[in-house]
């Protein structure tokens, strides 16, 4: 049936600002920058991953009514509308040192989890992301862990 996800899509306030965070920060790759008239479809790819695209996409018709819209904006600006995006790396520690000295903020330091070693940011807009340099093979879940998880909203450490 299904072979793979070609297209997610990421709800940004401005997309040149989310240009600059996404291919100026984080080292995505414009895919497709086309102005359809009445919204401007702009996807972003990783280099090693150029199948797999972010839309940029701009909160509004003809996707949403201009209230629906709002409510999505609302909620972006708030954090409230989840992950958008997990991104995988072979060395979690050396990318977030990258990052920081490009000026990306984080909400959380780089963590030993079960699963591997990550830290988490957000983007210019609100959205939620995950870095993680998976496990070989997943530990097993400790107290500690399950305290870790549970000491609040996306156990942020800042």
């Amino acid at each position: 049936m299904f072979d793979d996800i070609s297209i997610t899509s990421v709800h940004v306030l401005d997309q040149d600002e989310a240009l600059d965070f996404y291919v100026g920060k984080l080292g995505f790759q414009v895919s497709n920058d086309v102005d359809m008239g009445f919204m401007r479809w702009l996807t972003v790819a990783l280099p090693e991953a150029p199948d797999r695209h972010l839309l940029l996409e701009v909160p509004g018709p003809p996707a949403l009514s201009e209230e629906s819209a709002a409510q999505v904006r609302d909620l972006l600006t708030k954090g409230a509308l989840g992950v958008a995006c997990i991104l995988t790396t072979p060395d979690c520690r050396a990318t977030y040192d990258t990052l920081r000295a490009r000026g990306v903020e984080f909400t959380q330091d780089v963590v030993e989890q079960p699963y591997g070693i990550d830290c988490a940011l957000r983007d210019p807009f609100g959205n939620h992301i995950r870095i993680t340099q998976p496990a070989e093979r997943v530990a097993e879940i400790t107290d500690t862990d399950l305290k870790r998880w549970d000491s609040g909203p996306g156990y942020e450490q800042r």
